[in-house]
């Protein structure tokens, strides 16, 4: 394997030798790249390696992406004003950065009126088409009819 570390010889040395290091070092000897050939092991102390792996893994969690995602409800009997008034908020939803849920909620005899439910959120993802795209078509899930629309890219 080949060894590597603070007061360490870089060099491929045989398992026995390397673990001989490591413990006249007091030193644990951890494997860091096991795909490698040879494989590469690091003279150090474990609960410090540990720790380190920990934060680095923190760090690039905080740099990843959060998804906001944003929910618009409409009835089956929503008129056009309010649907205008409903498009524009997804518009700003979807240019700060945030997914925008739109949902029909069918309340009571509502049900009745499925094609109405979809047909308005077809028509919402119409009027979104130049700011987001459809992830998820329209889906009835019990009383509530959902979509998704994903901003678009910024070129």
């Amino acid at each position: 394997m080949r060894l590597v570390g603070e007061n360490v010889i870089v060099d491929v040395y045989p398992v026995q030798q390397a673990l001989k290091i490591a413990q006249e070092q007091g030193l644990d000897l951890v494997e860091i790249s096991p795909n490698a050939d040879p494989p590469v092991c690091k003279v150090t102390d474990y609960s410090k390696f540990k720790y380190e792996q920990k934060k680095k893994q923190k760090e690039i969690k905080s740099k990843a992406l959060k998804v906001v995602i944003k929910e618009i409800r409409f009835g089956p009997n929503t008129d056009e004003h309010d649907f205008n008034f409903k498009l524009k908020h997804a518009i700003n939803f979807l240019q700060e950065g945030a997914k925008v849920k739109a949902t029909v909620f069918f309340a009571g005899r509502t049900i009745v009126y499925k094609e109405r439910g979809e047909i308005l959120l077809l028509k919402f993802a119409q009027g979104l088409e130049e700011h987001g795209k459809v992830e998820l078509m329209p889906k009835l899930e019990g009383k509530r009819m959902s979509m998704f629309v994903i901003p678009k890219p910024k070129k």
